[in-house]
C-alpha cells in the first residue's frame, strides 16, 4: 500500500466524520446532555485518594513503608496529600449541587462565588477528615466480622489483603461520608470504581451499620436508600433493591424517596436472595434463605426458607 495514498484516504475519512460530529456538540440544543465541560472531577485523582486513605486505615498493608519511619509521619504525609487532592475535586464537584444537567452549568456561574466555593470545600473537608477515626474503627469491626463469619479465613491480614468485600466496604464508608456532606458525583465515582474492582455494587447513599460482612460478594447490589443495621451478613448475588419507580406527571422518575429495604441487626441473607421495596423491613435476627424473592416485611427472628435455583430446569 502506498503510504501517501493511505494518508490521503485517512484524511478524507476523518474530515467527513468531523463534519458530522461537530453539530453534536451544540450546547444550545435542549436534548444535548453531553457538552464540552471543563474542570470535571477526575476519577484517577479519586482513586489516588482512596489509595492514600487505604494506607491510613491499613498502614503497611497496601503500600510498603520504611520500618524505621514513625507511624505519625506515614499518616500525616498521606493525609496531607489526600487533603490537597480532595480539595481540588470537591471544588470541581460543588457546582453539580445546583444544576442537574452538564450542559446547563458548564461555563455558567453557580449560586456560590469562587471564593464561597473554596470556603465550602474547606468546610466539607474539615468535617470529612474528622470522621477518619470513626471510619477506621468501623473497618476494624468489619475485618473482625469477616474473620468470625468465614471459616476459611486464616488471619486478619489475609482478610485485609485478599477479601474484595473489605475493599468495597472501605470505599463505601469513605464515599458515604462525602455523600452525607452533599458532595455530588465524587461518591458515585468512588463506588463505581470499587464495583469494577470487586463485583460488589454499593450505592454511596446506603446506610450500613458496624460489623458488616459480605461473603464472596460477586453480584451483590445495595441500593441508595437501603438501611442496614449492625452485625449483618450477606452472601453473593444478594440484591437489596427497589420494587417500583414512581414518576411525576412528565414521566420523570421521582427522586429522594425511600425505595430500598431496611435490614435490621443480626440478619443473615443467603446467596441470590432479592429483597425489594422501601417499605420492606427484615426484622432483627432473621435468616433469609437462598434464591428467595421478598417484597413484604419479615418479622424479627423469622427464617425464610430458600427456594430452588432460579435457572433450574423442572422435570
Amino acid at each position: 500500500m502506498n503510504h501517501r495514498d493511505y494518508i490521503e484516504r485517512k484524511a478524507t475519512v476523518l474530515a467527513h466524520s468531523l463534519e458530522r460530529l461537530l453539530p453534536t456538540y451544540d450546547e444550545s440544543a435542549a436534548d444535548n446532555p453531553i457538552s464540552r465541560c471543563k474542570g470535571l472531577p477526575s476519577e484517577s485523582e479519586l482513586v489516588r485518594v482512596l489509595a492514600l486513605l487505604d494506607d491510613i486505615f491499613f498502614p503497611g498493608y497496601r503500600e510498603a513503608f520504611r520500618t524505621d519511619e514513625p507511624l505519625e509521619t506515614l499518616i500525616i504525609e498521606r493525609m496531607d496529600e489526600a487533603f490537597d487532592i480532595l480539595y481540588r475535586q470537591v471544588k470541581r464537584a460543588i457546582p453539580f449541587r445546583w444544576e442537574g444537567e452538564f450542559a446547563r452549568y458548564c461555563g455558567a456561574t453557580t449560586p456560590l462565588s469562587p471564593d464561597e466555593v473554596e470556603q465550602e470545600a474547606e468546610r466539607i473537608l474539615g468535617q470529612f477528615f474528622q470522621q477518619l477515626p470513626r471510619i477506621r474503627e468501623l473497618l476494624k469491626r468489619d475485618v473482625i466480622a469477616a474473620y468470625r463469619g468465614d471459616p476459611a479465613a486464616r488471619s486478619y491480614e489475609e482478610i485485609i489483603l485478599g477479601y474484595p468485600a473489605i475493599r468495597a466496604i472501605a470505599t463505601h464508608r469513605v464515599a458515604h461520608e462525602l455523600y452525607r456532606l452533599d458532595v455530588p458525583i465524587l461518591p458515585r465515582l468512588m463506588s463505581e470504581w470499587a464495583h469494577r474492582r470487586t463485583g460488589i455494587e454499593i450505592h454511596p447513599g446506603a446506610t450500613i451499620g458496624e460489623s458488616f460482612f459480605i461473603d464472596h460478594g460477586t453480584g451483590v447490589v445495595i441500593g441508595e436508600t437501603t438501611e442496614i443495621g449492625d452485625r449483618v451478613k450477606i452472601y453473593q448475588g444478594v440484591t437489596l433493591g427497589a420494587r417500583s419507580f414512581p414518576a411525576d406527571e412528565e414521566g420523570i422518575l421521582i427522586k429522594g424517596r425511600k425505595r430500598h429495604p431496611t435490614i435490621e441487626d443480626d440478619v443473615v441473607i443467603y446467596p441470590n436472595a432479592t429483597i425489594l421495596g422501601g417499605d420492606t423491613v427484615i426484622g432483627r435476627g432473621s435468616v433469609i434463605g437462598a434464591n428467595t424473592w421478598i417484597t413484604r416485611s419479615v418479622p424479627p427472628g423469622t427464617t425464610v426458607p430458600g427456594g430452588p435455583p432460579r435457572n433450574q430446569e423442572k422435570g
